[in-house]
């Protein structure tokens, strides 16, 4: 079942029990604000992505029929839920904002391979950040990548094979300069 996700908790909402779903809000919100963000690029969107998603599985939980899903279908509804701020707010996609919390820089080479990444994952369509995302940072399979967004596994597979393929360009962009050396090591 999805995460520890109690499927008592998750039947009992389904019969309009609202603390049961401000239960399932609490414990689910941060993730799918974070899957949001993964995928959008914006925090303002994730949130109202998310927030959205909530208020949609409220209104089709009782709809769910097998609470052991509960946590693929979240995702799904997520998504879909991206997609619709996506649509409605295209101008602020090409934003860039980080993967990360903002760390310490260790020296230039893994900061200008974040950056080079974040470039290429923001020039991703959102299918492909969707696939990308519930796949490696949220850990699911293909197969549940694949039914979370409602595509079929093969759809999944080229979609995350795509998107990998052009994250490796990105990261290796600029990969020639970085091969010269600096000015303070020449001669």
């Amino acid at each position: 079942n999805g995460r520890g996700m109690d499927p008592r908790l998750v039947e009992r909402a389904q019969r309009g029990d609202e603390a049961a779903f401000a239960a399932i809000t609490q414990a689910n919100h941060v993730r799918l604000k974070q899957t949001a963000y993964r995928i959008l690029r914006d925090r303002h969107l994730a949130e109202d992505a998310a927030q959205g998603a909530l208020v949609e599985m409220w209104r089709s939980l009782p709809k769910l029929r097998d609470v052991d899903r509960f946590e693929a279908w979240s995702y799904r509804i997520l998504v879909h839920a991206c997609y619709r701020e996506s649509k409605r707010h295209r101008r602020w996609l090409g934003q860039l904002q980080s993967l990360s919390e903002p760390t310490a820089p260790d020296g230039t080479g893994p900061v200008n391979d974040r950056d080079q990444l974040e470039r290429g994952f923001a020039d991703l369509s959102i299918d492909h950040r969707a696939v990308v995302v519930l796949h490696y940072y949220l850990d699911l399979t293909i197969e549940d990548t694949a039914a979370a967004l409602g595509i079929s596994f093969g759809t999944a597979k080229s979609r995350l094979h795509r998107a990998m393929a052009k994250l490796r360009v990105a990261l290796h962009a600029d990969s020639p300069a970085t091969d010269k050396p600096r000015p303070e090591s020449a001669p």
